[in-house]
């Protein structure tokens, strides 16, 4: 399929553009199953997109070996974790300002599972 060049910036209307600017999301597998079923098959019928999708996957292998173990340091971590937890609401009335602190504020820690390739 000749439907662009790819890496052109100026080429803003071909069916490459669209896919390119959404590769990182069919790379990660966060697209619904209809689109990420368009651009596989964009990908499979035009060999400058899949050139290019190649090297965006291995920009991101690289940079998960490189700075996937990276972790914040314990005392930044209990910091955001403390601004987190606390709410501040601002209401303002023609006569000023005032401001309500809520400190009951739930904090889920979730933990994002490997993903293979992500």
């Amino acid at each position: 399929m000749a439907c662009g060049d790819p890496l052109d910036d100026m080429d803003t209307d071909s069916p490459c553009s669209g896919v390119l600017r959404d590769v990182w999301l069919f790379l990660d597998n966060e697209m619904d199953p209809d689109n990420r079923a368009k651009v596989q098959q964009h990908l499979d019928e035009c060999s400058p997109c899949l050139v290019e999708a190649g090297l965006d996957q291995k920009l991101k292998d690289l940079l998960h070996r490189k700075c996937g173990g990276d972790r914040a340091p314990e005392h930044l971590r209990n910091r955001l974790f403390a601004e987190l937890r606390t709410v501040r609401l601002t209401s303002v009335r023609d006569d000023g300002a005032e401001q309500v602190t809520v400190d009951q504020v739930t904090v889920q820690t979730l933990t994002v599972s490997d993903r293979g390739n992500s």
